[in-house]
């Protein structure tokens, strides 16, 4: 996937002013616009200028752009590293795939008519949010519109968003942390300048990843004496060199000696809430997984352990061991690769 420069596409600088901007994809919306436009490539333009305008039109988005894309040019492989974007604060969030109408270039408006698809970049910076539903007509409410009149009493403030990354243990455990978001806003001269704000949260005993947690009141004002918008966080696990985890359950590869593996043993296994024993069958071997009933993630009901051998050979560092290894070789009569060729 190439790297896209919306700077370039609607040609003004990385400092580019709010109005600038705007400006500049007025002048080239109605240039390139396909119903007026002679230019062969019009089409393909006038889409590549509505999704620049998307992104550098809106503050969160075009800081988050700003910060992923740090380095890199236009048509430079691209893909954005895992969880780029936890800590950014959105606005809304329903990120549509449809393409800027025809009939409304110069507002830089959108329609259900005559749309088209955002391109892979776009998609693979925003257009998750889409599908987790952040900003849906639900998250808000109403279901005809993404902001309500609450009975009278003025425009309900629109609800925020962000994704954030938590250790694996406060899902175990349950937490109290505080987390600093970061978002973008127009200061006075029309610049885009970043914003951030710390919260202190409670992370529930049992949260699992991709769950959301509401913060009531944490999003955007209201106005008339409407009610304020809520935050919602999108919860993800700290990247771990032990654990996976796949919804409340939890894997791990578990090192043993070849004496345990071919004898049985029990072993403490080390999860986030503390070490549990673990009893290996005798004869086992490299690759068994061997399952510890709700140790998982906390919940109803809780997630399982799922515990994969890998068999550690000592290394033959002295005499003895290396003995040792020669006495096993003469009384084994072991054949590895044959060993190989069987069926489990």
């Amino acid at each position: 996937m190439e790297f896209k420069d919306y700077y370039a596409v609607l040609g003004v600088e990385r400092d580019a002013t709010q109005e600038e901007i705007k400006r500049a994809y007025r002048r080239l919306a109605r240039k390139y616009h396909p119903d007026v436009s002679q230019e062969t490539d019009a089409d393909a333009r006038f889409k590549e200028l509505g999704e620049a305008y998307e992104v550098l039109k809106d503050p969160e988005k075009r800081l988050a752009y700003d910060q992923v894309g740090q380095g890199q040019r236009a048509g430079e492989d691209f893909r954005p590293p895992p969880d780029w974007d936890a800590g950014f604060e959105f606005r809304g969030g329903g990120y549509t795939q449809q393409g800027h109408s025809r009939g409304d270039y110069s507002a830089g408006g959108h329609s259900q008519e005559d749309s088209a698809a955002f391109s892979d970049f776009f998609e693979s910076l925003f257009g998750q949010r889409r599908a987790a539903g952040f900003g849906s007509a639900a998250s808000n409410g109403d279901p005809g519109s993404a902001r309500y009149r609450d009975r009278g009493a003025g425009l309900r403030g629109e609800d925020h968003h962000a994704k954030v990354s938590i250790a694996l243990e406060d899902a175990y455990r349950g937490a109290t942390r505080t987390l600093t978001l970061q978002s973008g806003e127009i200061d006075d001269q029309g610049r885009l300048r970043p914003r951030q704000r710390t919260l202190k949260v409670r992370i529930p005993k049992g949260v699992k990843q991709g769950q959301r947690i509401r913060l009531g009141g944490q999003g955007e004002a209201g106005m008339g004496g409407g009610p304020t918008g809520d935050l919602y966080l999108e919860i993800e696990f700290d990247p771990h060199q032990r654990y996976q985890v796949e919804g409340r359950d939890v894997t791990l590869i578990l090192p043993v000696a070849p004496w345990e593996a071919a004898l049985g043993a029990t072993i403490a296994v080390p999860l986030p809430e503390g070490s549990v024993e673990l009893k290996v069958p005798p004869d086992s071997r490299e690759g068994r997984r061997l399952r510890l009933k709700g140790r998982g993630i906390p919940g109803q009901p809780p997630g399982d352990c799922y515990v994969t051998l890998k068999i550690v050979l000592p290394p033959a560092t002295n005499d003895d061991v290396k003995a040792a290894y020669r006495q096993l070789e003469a009384v084994a009569n072991f054949d590895p690769r044959a060993a190989a060729e069987e069926k489990p």
